[in-house]
């Protein structure tokens, strides 16, 4: 009896190692979203609020920039304009670029979010003036880095699909006519017939040959024309 209140000890045990030796499913790799607000004069006090599905993650000063760790999938970003926002279907690895600007108010101006393409956000971003946020004004600093932006690797290549070479080549082998299709061609009769044997004639010599030939069956003696 008492070995048999050890067999179901056992066989939890047993369980368990064979649970913890069950692979993990794959990690997706994260994503970067850099945000940035030109240098400029008009609304260079004001730093509005930057959210991500609407968590606030830091406030934007004026000519700075900072990057944000975001997972694969639709994510929604906002600053303080309710009229202003950007949703991104956040695709493995891709870096994506938003812009700040400053939109003009009767109290003051809020924060409008304009998505820009990575080639020319990583030139704005690179640009001289601007430099990383401030530590302080980070409030979600688990997601946010404030550390200088380096691209010294190329752009990852993009998503979408294109359309490969080979079918480029097909499209344009169906839509570029044939030799038959070029233009006309003078039809070429060949017969086997005498008369297409003899050298070529037109039609008023053809039927000058057809009288003389009447001329001579119904009128043997008479000379030929």
């Amino acid at each position: 009896m008492r070995s048999l209140k050890f067999v179901p000890f056992f066989l939890v045990m047993a369980s368990l190692s064979v649970v913890g030796q069950e692979p993990s499913a794959p990690t997706q790799q994260k994503s970067v979203v850099y945000f940035y607000r030109y240098k400029q004069f008009v609304g260079s006090a004001l730093a509005p609020s930057v959210y991500c599905d609407e968590a606030q993650l830091a406030r934007m000063e004026n000519g700075r920039y900072f990057a944000v760790s975001v997972d694969p999938g639709r994510h929604t970003f906002r600053s303080n304009d309710a009229q202003s926002g950007v949703q991104l279907d956040v695709k493995p690895g891709q870096e994506y670029y938003v812009r700040v600007e400053i939109a003009p108010g009767m109290m003051k101006g809020h924060g409008r979010l304009i998505l820009t393409a990575a080639e020319q956000g990583r030139y704005e971003v690179q640009s001289n003036k601007l430099k990383p946020l401030d530590a302080n004004k980070v409030v979600d600093s688990s997601r946010v880095s404030v550390e200088e932006a380096n691209f010294s690797k190329p752009l990852p290549p993009a998503p979408q699909g294109s359309v490969s070479t080979n079918s480029a080549q097909k499209t344009a082998a169906t839509s570029r006519p044939s030799q038959d299709e070029a233009g006309p061609v003078d039809e070429v009769t060949i017969s086997d017939s005498p008369a297409s044997t003899s050298s070529q004639m037109s039609l008023g010599d053809a039927a000058r040959a057809a009288r003389q030939k009447k001329t001579a069956t119904d009128n043997p003696t008479a000379p030929p024309q």
